[in-house]
């Protein structure tokens, strides 16, 4: 029960921010919808906190809007500091309409320049997406096993290992243990 109220909080700031930033640029979702390469229906339901975008539509909504996804699921506050208990990041664990279980660690820091997530990802949960964003990303498997495709070129990743590419090249994550966690870290 605690989880669900937490995503609909969080859909309800990131649509807020959304519509806010849209609207003092005077754009249309029209016009947001082509710069992201999304319908308008999509971001209307983002706007309106009825839906929860990915992490890669994030990224491009962001960019489109000149601003960083940290803007747009950040929570008040400028704190210099910001420290998540291991219980607290998997108490608050959200869950994306693609299966991975996800918390953005820092919310509450202003001005964020990177933005670091735990993500869990189900081998029966998951639905298989291919995403491109603008920036760059870093991954560190904490436990299980990640086959992680970057363009055409596979990568076995187990509890240790890290990856860093550039997001713009398509990628894709697949669990080959029932259950992977990792830290992924775009900027």
């Amino acid at each position: 029960m605690r989880g669900a109220l937490v995503v609909e909080k969080l859909k309800g700031r990131i649509g807020t921010q959304v519509q806010r930033l849209r609207r003092q640029q005077h754009r249309t979702l029209d016009e947001l919808a082509k710069m992201c390469g999304y319908s308008k229906s999509l971001l209307s339901k983002i706007e309106n906190g009825n839906t929860l975008p990915s992490v890669g539509a994030l990224v491009r909504i962001a960019g489109a809007l000149g601003t960083s996804v940290s803007a747009l699921i950040e929570t008040a506050g400028d704190s210099h500091a910001v420290f998540t208990s291991r219980a607290k990041s998997v108490k608050s664990m959200i869950e994306t309409p693609q299966g991975l279980l996800i918390h953005p660690f820092g919310t509450e820091h202003a001005n964020k320049r990177m933005q670091p997530f735990l993500q869990v990802s189900h081998k029966e949960k998951l639905k298989p997406r291919v995403d491109s964003h603008d920036g760059e990303e870093f991954i560190y498997i904490l436990n299980g096993s990640l086959r992680f495709r970057i363009s055409d070129v596979d990568y076995v990743l187990n509890k240790g290992d890290s990856l860093y590419f550039d997001s713009l090249e398509k990628h894709q994550g697949t669990p080959l243990s029932d259950t992977v966690e990792y830290l992924d870290v775009f900027v």
